[in-house]
């Protein structure tokens, strides 16, 4: 009998302690939760509600139901930074995991200095976003810029890359692809994880190293190159700062370098149309949500988890 009543007790303390342990949890993430309710959730929320109204700042929003919605698909300018976007992302997510793996690829020789040149290659991601950066990329890319100036050492005579409409989204994707360090790193780790003993395998059977590279590295780090995609993709369709910046706050010249994110923001802090682009900002999310949904069901196809 007594050995039951100490299960007992037993068992009530564990729960209790349980109990316990779950409000201690709850009261070190109430912080967390009312941050998520009054700076993430709240303001989504009033977002969604001004998508449907009028709204200029000024006066009380007035309801207009899905005018806003319908109204994009009338205005030039939206379908242009559409366009601009998708070409800027499409065109420079791509060259920059290629840049990252190409990278990751040569450090993972081994080589001395590796902790340097993985924190000088890691640099560029830390300050690509910048406005400074973007003050300098404006800059190297200008008409008496450092990429004229080396152009005209073997006498080429450069012009304003970022003034000439054809050239100046280049420019930009350009800098998205400088900013390759953070998929670096993770292409790294990633290479570390694939063991050895199968390139042994295949320097004995024959294989050349791109061979090798095409069997057994590319396959084994699907995983990390979906991830990578993934967050790049994320990451460039909401890319603002280069754009205002290397482009004056305008998007040009020509609207060439009119990113989404920045024609909504001429939209609701230029002509004070907040009603129109909070629907801009909503229509941006299912673009992103989508392009990640088709992301993920692609992945079967082509990424190999090694089960």
């Amino acid at each position: 009998m007594s050995v039951i009543q100490e299960l007992s007790r037993g068992k009530q303390a564990g729960a209790a302690r349980k109990k316990g342990d779950g409000r201690w949890a709850l009261l070190f993430l109430a912080p967390w939760f009312v941050g998520l309710a009054l700076i993430t959730a709240g303001p989504m929320g009033a977002s969604l509600w001004l998508s449907f109204t009028d709204y200029d700042l000024l006066s009380a929003p007035e309801w207009v139901g899905l005018e806003n919605y319908t109204r994009m698909f009338d205005d030039p300018r939206f379908l242009t930074s559409l366009g601009v976007t998708f070409t800027y992302v499409f065109v420079s997510v791509p060259l920059q995991l290629a840049a990252a793996l190409g990278l990751a690829l040569l450090l993972d020789k081994g080589m001395r200095g590796l902790a340097l040149y993985r924190s000088v290659y890691y640099l560029p991601s830390l300050l690509g976003g910048s406005v400074a950066i973007a003050i300098l990329w404006r800059q190297i890319f200008g008409a008496d810029g450092l990429v004229n100036q080396v152009l005209a050492l073997v006498g080429i005579q450069g012009q304003g890359w970022v003034s000439h409409p054809d050239y100046a989204l280049g420019t930009l994707m350009a800098l998205n692809v400088w900013t390759f360090g953070a998929p670096m790193v993770i292409f790294l780790a990633g290479l570390r994880q694939i063991p050895q003993m199968y390139y042994e395998a295949a320097s004995i059977d024959g294989a050349s190293r791109w061979r090798q590279f095409r069997s057994i590295t590319v396959p084994l780090l699907t995983p990390i190159i979906f991830f990578n995609l993934v967050l790049q993709l994320i990451e460039a369709f909401q890319s603002f700062t280069r754009a205002f910046v290397v482009s004056g706050g305008n998007g040009g010249p020509s609207d060439s370098t009119l990113l989404y994110t920045l024609y909504l923001y001429l939209k609701g802090f230029g002509s004070l149309d907040m009603g129109y682009a909070s629907a801009m900002a909503w229509f941006l999310l299912l673009i992103i949500g989508g392009m990640t949904v088709v992301n993920f069901l692609a992945s079967k196809y082509w990424v190999f988890y090694d089960d």
